[in-house]
């Protein structure tokens, strides 16, 4: 008897967990569940425009009408058949692919514009731009604290960064009437914030999270107190807002939707274009990244193939801190202009959320910060076209996507081994 060929598993050439976890179905029945309500049991009639066309495009595009109810009900069939693909996936414990979530959150957000504008014309240029704007901050945030946390320590501080790096660049540009010298100085208020972080954490030990929150009052109570007695009484000189100039892009900026919001910015904006592209390729594809990761996964193991820990961890975490005070140059060298009180608001936090949502990684990372910024800018857009929505439930969207990110409905979130966790060498 010939022997026969075992058959093919259906399985093969699929990525198989070992474990069965239903939070990303659940994730979708519940988004599933929220489309059908709104676009079906509190439908909005009439005809949502979407405006694609920009001055200055190499050629407009035609607005694009849907219609509230009909696209709706579409919406509400799409997400329904992906949620039970997702169902299906899961059963069968295969990994449900990161593509199957891009297109529910697109599909999703499409009906819900379309049902929140209802007889209305929606700008896409104008939301994407605004989404771009409030996004950047974030990136630099996110990025600093993806450096800080594959070395091991938990940024925390990045609020604190953030404001440091405002208020400096904002005085500094003010006093040489120059942004690149107010850019360098937040590089470096931001740094010295950093080596409080390291110093305490890493020297001492200090647990990583309490003193990354001290910092954050410390550095917000000390730059409200310098506003207040140093800045405000002098705004003529010290606090002028010195903006970089808007540079368009040859050509590129020319290109119809997307020319506009990426390729008509100011330096920081382009600044953070590469800082994405040079995070993400020395952390992966160069020795500094490869020691980076080493220490903030194993550093025994690290240490005992002759990497300095500590030296590793403590230059690290004061790069993040400088690419954090990017961010917060950001504030005053390009979006507002004048330093304010607490003006971050907060969004050191979110960039922190971004780290997680983003898995560790810079570009997964930088994804979830421009989701940030986009759920940030619903508010505006649709409060500029009177639309029903109320403004305070989409400010809570940020931090309702956060919360659905470290509750891992987005997949499993396991930070570096080392992550927050101190090293004695023994």
């Amino acid at each position: 008897m010939s022997p026969t060929a075992a058959p093919a598993s259906p399985l093969a050439g699929r990525p198989v967990e070992t474990t069965r976890s239903w939070k990303l179905p659940i994730g979708y029945a519940v988004f599933t569940v929220l489309a059908l309500v709104l676009f079906a049991l509190l439908p909005r009639t009439g005809t949502t425009t979407f405006r694609l066309a920009n001055a200055g495009d190499f050629f407009a595009l035609p607005d694009v009408p849907l219609p509230a109810v009909g696209t709706g009900i579409v919406v509400v069939v799409l997400l329904a058949i992906l949620t039970v693909y997702a169902l299906i996936e899961t059963r069968s414990l295969r990994r449900v692919p990161i593509w199957v979530t891009a297109v529910f959150a697109v599909v999703f957000v499409v009906g819900f514009l379309t049902w929140a504008a209802a007889g209305k014309a929606l700008p896409i240029p104008g939301l994407l731009l605004g989404a771009l704007s409030l996004s950047v901050p974030l990136v630099f945030g996110a990025l600093g604290g993806v450096i800080s946390e594959r070395v091991g320590v938990v940024n925390i501080a990045i609020e604190g960064q953030f404001l440091a790096g405002a208020f400096s660049s904002a005085m500094v540009a003010s006093i040489t009437g120059s942004p690149w010298v107010g850019l360098v100085a937040a590089l470096v208020a931001g740094m010295l914030v950093s080596f409080i972080l390291a110093a305490f954490s890493i020297k001492y030990l200090v647990d990583q999270v309490i003193v990354g929150v001290v910092i954050n009052a410390f550095i917000s109570g000390l730059t409200g107190f310098l506003y207040s007695q140093v800045l405000s009484p002098n705004e003529t000189t010290l606090n002028i807002g010195v903006r970089f100039p808007i540079i368009p892009i040859p050509v590129l900026h020319q290109i119809p939707v997307i020319g506009p919001v990426f390729f008509e910015q100011r330096v920081t904006v382009y600044l953070a274009y590469v800082a994405v592209a040079v995070v993400t390729f020395g952390l992966f594809k160069t020795r500094w990244g490869l020691r980076l990761r080493a220490v903030g996964e194993h550093p025994q193991a690290a240490d005992t193939v002759g990497i300095d820990v500590t030296s590793t961890r403590f230059w690290n975490v004061s790069l993040a801190g400088a690419i954090a005070g990017l961010g917060g140059a950001y504030f005053t060298l390009d979006a507002v202009g004048p330093f304010t009180k607490d003006m971050t608001a907060g969004a050191g936090y979110i960039a922190l959320a971004a780290v997680i949502f983003g898995r560790w990684d810079p570009i997964k990372a930088t994804l979830a910060a421009l989701l940030f910024g986009f759920a940030s800018n619903l508010q505006n857009t649709l409060g500029a076209i009177n639309s029903p929505v109320p403004s305070e439930f989409l400010l809570m969207l940020p931090y309702v996507v956060t919360i659905f990110a470290v509750a891992g409905l987005v997949g499993q979130s396991r930070g570096p081994a080392a992550s927050g966790k101190p090293y004695i060498k023994s």
